[in-house]
């Protein structure tokens, strides 16, 4: 929905919340679920959708008439759509995912058709006027990319999408993401400075997920600042929270499952960090360690890349700070969009009882920060 007219903003919550990897599963969720939240959250203005399609959805909507089908139950039911999760290629809920959801990555044709493809569904689903973005891989898992002609892989396949959106309102947006090729603020300003020019960084920008960059112990509202300072596009924002612990193995077994990758990072006393690649290597790393309080352990604080709401205590959304919310006001994204994909697979103490009363009560935590 909009909730700025100058400059504009656009808020959603995405639907990878929902399990579903065919389009007809995501029509139900849309159908039965979004349309739920809109009544108790915009009962009487438009509701924009921030929509998440796999390959195989996104193929059931390449016949244009379907597509107009669709705009029409959107325009009964005040919806809209300006925003599309291209991240998750393949299935995302119910099996094991890990390093899989970053494949095929942009080293691949696989990966610059299906984006186009979801740009040319946004193309038909936005309204005039409204701008449309496309959050997507950052670039690749790390330890794939090894060598000079997979980076120009990479580039040519960013320039060719470039390309398909030169005429339109659409941009491609790059999360960066624990253990990926682009982690950091630094990493993705210098790969989008060194290796995209001209008419390519109209077209390509950055997705600023707030827990991927809280994991990374950057202080969020300053690496959203050092995007706009360095003339990024910051396509859109995930409002979004890593769960934070003490070092504790009781305290992180919780956030150990087969689905997901859960990078987890820990700030040392002497100020370090030190860095594991799932939970579980992290609580074999931490069940050597001195027992909590033990003032011998040089582990502080463990920050883990799995989302947990915005409401909930004990996560990284104090990161979220005033100063942040001022730059989202003052026009630094026209799109935000709530991601707490995890539900299904939160602690119970951590969600609500029904999706839909969990959706509606992140809904109100972002926008009492935003009015």
């Amino acid at each position: 929905m909009q909730i700025q007219q100058k400059p504009p903003i656009h808020l959603t919550y995405c639907l990878n919340i929902h399990p579903g990897e065919t389009w007809s599963e995501n029509f139900a969720a849309i159908r039965e679920k979004a349309v739920k939240v809109k009544e108790r959250v915009a009962p009487d203005r438009p509701f924009g959708l921030g929509l998440r399609l796999s390959r195989r959805a996104a193929e059931s909507l390449v016949d244009g008439n379907r597509r107009g089908d669709l705009r029409k139950f959107f325009d009964a039911h005040g919806l809209y759509v300006f925003t599309i999760n291209g991240f998750p290629y393949g299935q995302f809920h119910g099996a094991r995912v890990k390093e899989k959801v970053y494949a095929p990555d942009w080293r691949t044709a696989e990966r610059r058709d299906y984006t186009n493809l979801l740009a040319d569904i946004l193309a038909d689903f936005l309204p005039d006027g409204v701008n449309g973005s496309i959050s997507t891989v950052p670039v690749s898992f790390k330890s794939w990319i090894k060598s000079e002609s997979d980076l120009k892989s990479v580039v040519s396949n960013l320039s060719a999408c470039a390309e398909h959106l030169a005429d339109r309102n659409i941009c491609l947006a790059l999360e960066p993401e624990p253990g990926c090729f682009l982690e950091t603020t630094e990493e993705t300003i210098r790969f989008i400075g060194e290796q995209l020019h001209g008419a390519v960084r109209r077209h390509v920008g950055v997705c600023f997920d707030t827990c991927h960059a809280a994991v990374q112990f950057e202080d969020v509202a300053g690496s959203l600042k050092r995007y706009l300072d360095a003339g990024v596009r910051v396509a859109k924002v995930q409002l979004s929270a890593a769960a934070e612990t003490v070092p504790d193995v009781e305290a992180l077994k919780p956030f150990c499952d087969n689905v997901y990758l859960h990078p987890t990072k820990a700030k040392k006393r002497d100020r370090s960090f030190q860095y594991w690649n799932d939970v579980p290597d992290a609580v074999a790393a931490v069940s050597d360690r001195p027992r909590i309080g033990d003032q011998r352990s040089p582990l502080q604080t463990l920050r883990i890349h799995f989302h947990v709401p915005l409401f909930a205590g004990n996560s990284t959304a104090e990161e979220l700070t005033p100063e942040f919310f001022s730059l989202l006001k003052q026009g630094s994204t026209e799109h935000l969009e709530i991601e707490t994909y995890t539900f299904d697979i939160l602690p119970p103490e951590l969600r609500a009882a029904r999706v839909v009363d969990h959706i509606v009560r992140e809904y109100e935590w972002v926008l009492a920060r935003l009015q």
